[in-house]
């Protein structure tokens, strides 16, 4: 599947393929960060992004059970800048 992302490092808003994420619906199932999205390392803020995106992409218990290896694979990767990719992820 591939999927289109991009982020603005200052604001921390992500797209996911043209869409907006908002963190409520993530926070509500695990509150890693308060605060927001963040990428490009390993940290709480690339977690929460990870989980909106699989919570997006896949069902609950999906996403909830792999979204730790989607920010070690995909987020923690990006550059701590902003950003505009294409990722063909499995």
């Amino acid at each position: 599947m591939e999927i289109f992302l991009k982020g603005n490092y200052e604001t921390g808003e992500v797209w996911l393929n043209d869409n907006l994420l908002s963190p409520k619906r993530s926070l509500k199932v695990i509150n890693h960060s308060p605060d927001g999205f963040n990428w490009g390392y390993g940290g709480s803020g690339p977690a929460q992004l990870a989980l909106a995106i699989c919570l997006e992409l896949y069902d609950i218990v999906y996403a909830k059970e792999h979204y730790q290896d989607f920010k070690w694979k995909y987020i923690s990767t990006l550059p701590q800048s902003d950003f505009d990719v294409e990722l063909d992820i499995e």
